[in-house]
């Protein structure tokens, strides 16, 4: 059986509101094993985006575990969560996260200077070459269109070589045409790379790219199919 990158154990998630408590998730379990490509879908406010952050360990569950390359993320502090996350984990959100002080090489750079590469400039430079961007190195964010910022977005998360991704609605904030090209982008990136891929989305078709798809409906992971 292949070996697991992330494993989510009995995950529950409950907040406080004015009327009590609130089910976001409840006993939610799966595994994701290496190399995989896996798509969570559900409507809007399905809890996709808070089990991703649970997953990361950004956010804590109300019961239940996360195994994360081995490792039990809940038994672990903050400092820890943060540096098995580090090492292990690639994020693309939304709304790009880039530092808008920075440009695109910067930005890039940054997750490797963190880690104490020596070569930060030169893959950086390289990555950005990868994704198209070439041309685009001394840009502030401020600058550049929303794709080529999802580009950047990629570029960071894929120049550690993760071994595991997760990408939130990546295409949310972007046209059709130029959200298809992101994600026919992510996806070659992740073939290169070998990365594990999990994807949130609301958009079916774009979770049929996927192997695996997983849907939450009614605060539970309701069903695991092949999603082709």
């Amino acid at each position: 059986m292949p070996e697991s990158i992330i494993a989510v154990r009995g995950v529950c998630k409950s907040v406080q509101d004015a009327s009590g408590s609130l089910d976001i998730l409840r006993d939610i379990d799966f595994s994701v094993s290496k190399g995989e490509t896996a798509a969570i879908v559900g409507a809007s406010g399905s809890g996709k985006s808070t089990l991703l952050a649970i997953m990361a360990g950004l956010d804590t569950p109300s019961a239940g575990q996360v195994l994360l390359a081995g490792q039990s993320m809940f038994d672990l502090s903050e400092d820890e969560r943060a540096a098995v996350r580090a090492q292990h984990v690639g994020f693309v959100f939304q709304s790009f996260q880039l530092m808008p002080n920075l440009t695109a090489l910067e930005n890039v750079m940054l997750p490797l200077e963190l880690a104490g590469r020596s070569d930060a400039r030169s893959t950086a430079t390289a990555m950005l070459q990868r994704v198209g961007l070439g041309e685009r190195l001394k840009h502030l964010p401020k600058v550049l269109s929303g794709g080529e910022q999802q580009r950047v977005a990629l570029a960071r998360a894929f120049v550690v070589q993760p071994a595991l991704l997760l990408a939130d609605e990546p295409t949310g904030s972007l046209d059709h045409a130029t959200g298809e090209a992101i994600m026919d982008l992510m996806f070659a990136l992740n073939r290169e790379q070998g990365t594990t891929l999990v994807l949130v989305t609301h958009d079916r078709q774009l979770a049929a790219k996927c192997e695996r798809m997983l849907v939450i409906q009614a605060d539970r992971l309701s069903e695991s199919t092949a999603a082709r």
